[in-house]
């Protein structure tokens, strides 16, 4: 599905525009801690020279918040909360995603030269990471939400 239509996100995702400046020279977008993104960044990484067939993420966070978005090329992203999942097209880098806690995400379908930017709430901790499918949604079944 792609960002401009009307969407229903798994529980706790939403659409994060990013104010964009375009002129005679090109487009600038950006984003402001706490005022586009939800959070304070506390780490900045991005993916690229993906292979073809290749996936990134295939994973959840037990507390980390993220925003991920484009900046070259396309990829898809799947977005898996337990009980729905959707597939979003990234090719804006103006939209992104907020991704919350406890919600599987998957990225693949890159484009030659894309590449993803990844906004996080938290310092990269190995514990956080979840990547094993049916531990996670073990957890989902068992929040108190």
């Amino acid at each position: 599905m792609n960002l401009n239509t009307a969407l229903e996100l798994p529980k706790g995702c939403f659409i994060v525009e990013f104010p964009k400046i375009s002129d005679h020279r090109g487009s600038l977008a950006f984003g402001e801690a706490g005022r586009h993104v939800p959070f304070s960044v506390r780490r900045i990484f991005w993916t690229y020279d993906i292979q073809d067939g290749n996936m990134r993420g295939d994973h959840a966070h037990r507390t980390c918040e993220m925003v991920l978005f484009p900046i070259g090329g396309n990829f898809d992203i799947e977005l898996d909360d337990g009980k729905n999942t959707m597939a979003l097209h990234m090719d804006d880098p103006s939209r992104g995603v907020y991704i919350p806690p406890l919600v599987w995400c998957r990225l693949m379908n890159f484009t030659k030269g894309a590449a993803c930017i990844s906004l996080a709430s938290e310092e990269y901790r190995a514990e956080d990471y979840i990547h094993d499918y049916e531990e996670f949604k073990q957890m989902v079944k068992e929040q108190k939400v």
